[in-house]
């Protein structure tokens, strides 16, 4: 993040912590997208927002990550329609009422260009890792970094990272292609992000990555 974005007195803090440290990509990189679905980037459903410029940002990643034959994996939240298997996501956020299986809500944003082999991870809370086969699916794939693109920075996105770190996967997320629906939360949690639980880096970077583990120019 640019040196801008938060006080001097809460770096400092930080910086003391020694928080912020970097990590070391794997061999193997996915990358995965988080709720980028029309119910969170139309800005005409009540939880949606403008997110353009980061599904623009996430389908240039994505058509990189093809071009590598990087592993690609979408997670949404839906629900059954009987909201049955909702719990008490509906209550703090009853807008979600609407995320049932079959709505055009919950599929990826078509602009993004889903393949037929990109696995989709039904999600019932926030972290794509909690009560899916997302792990398993990733293990399998013998993926030990997980590139996290998506919505909301300071809800799924964060919290799929918090678990791709405690899971033993190197969480990267590329500051262009995570998106929220107010700036100021947005920031303080890219921020927050990178200080404890992922790599919060330029899109560039991670397009070079990717070019480099495919052995790609």
């Amino acid at each position: 993040m640019a040196r801008g974005d938060v006080d001097p007195e809460t770096r400092a803090v930080y910086e003391r912590a020694q928080l912020g440290r970097s990590l070391e990509w794997g061999a193997c990189p996915a990358v995965l997208v988080v709720d980028l679905s029309p119910g969170f980037t139309d800005p005409a459903n009540p939880l949606g927002a403008d997110l353009d410029e980061v599904v623009a940002a996430t389908r240039r990643l994505l058509d990189e990550a093809r071009r590598a034959s990087v592993p690609v994996v979408f997670s949404i939240v839906a629900f059954d329609p009987s909201l049955r298997d909702a719990g008490l996501w509906i209550e703090k956020y009853p807008a979600t009422r609407a995320f049932v299986h079959g709505s055009p809500l919950v599929e990826p944003d078509p602009r993004l260009g889903r393949r037929p082999d990109e696995p989709v991870v039904t999600k019932p809370a926030g972290s794509a890792f909690f009560g899916t086969n997302l792990a398993a699916l990733l293990t399998a794939s013998r993926v030990d970094t997980v590139v996290i693109c998506g919505a909301t920075t300071s809800g799924c996105v964060r919290a799929t990272a918090t678990d791709a770190l405690q899971h033993g996967f190197v969480p990267v997320v590329p500051r262009e292609c995570v998106g929220d629906r107010a700036e100021g939360p947005h920031l303080a949690n890219l921020f927050d992000i990178q200080a404890k639980y992922a790599d919060v880096v330029p899109l560039d970077e991670v397009v070079a990555h990717l070019a480099a583990v495919a052995g790609l120019p």
